[in-house]
């Protein structure tokens, strides 16, 4: 007696077809998808770099005076600015004055005058820690009277570099 399968001189028998020749198609799928994926993430990771440098840092106080119809703006401590870059945004009780400061100036249509420190044109162009500017509002809109609220924004350069908010004594 023999032990073991019995021989019956056929043919062998064919294992069932595997599935081993998509296992590299679906790798390479992976790999496309796992790639285009990262160079997403890349761009835009770059699209959000900027190489343009930050604006200038800095602090400021601000004080109206209702009685004189004016405004002071304290550069108080941070970077120093380049008033010719330098733009001011007045606005009383939540509207702009309709004739905004030219900043530097001396003399200009809505403003009393020349203007204080460095908003002067005939003053150092450069604002820094320590130095006081100011204007006088006379023939514009709306008045300044006291209890008012001011907002005066400092951009340089359309950057915003503060907003200042006070109540005009």
């Amino acid at each position: 007696m023999t032990t073991g399968p019995a021989s019956t001189g056929s043919a062998p028998v064919s294992e069932p077809e595997s599935n081993r020749g998509i296992s590299p198609v679906v790798g390479v799928l992976a790999l496309v998808a796992l790639i285009v994926c990262l160079a997403a993430v890349v761009a835009a990771g770059v699209g959000a770099w900027s190489l343009e440098s930050p604006g200038p840092t800095a602090s400021f106080e601000l004080e109206a005076d209702g009685g004189m119809s004016s405004i002071a703006v304290e550069h108080v401590a941070g970077d120093a600015i380049d008033v010719e870059a330098l733009s001011v945004t007045i606005a009383v009780d939540g509207t702009e004055l309709d004739a905004q400061p030219p900043i530097p100036f001396v003399g200009a249509t809505g403003f009393d005058g020349a203007p204080d420190g460095p908003f002067n044109a005939k003053s150092d162009s450069t604002w820094t820690a320590g130095e006081r500017a100011g204007v006088s509002i006379a023939n514009n809109s709306p008045t300044l009277a006291a209890g008012d609220s001011v907002t005066v924004t400092l951009t340089v350069d359309g950057r915003r570099v503060a907003t200042l908010e006070t109540t005009a004594t």
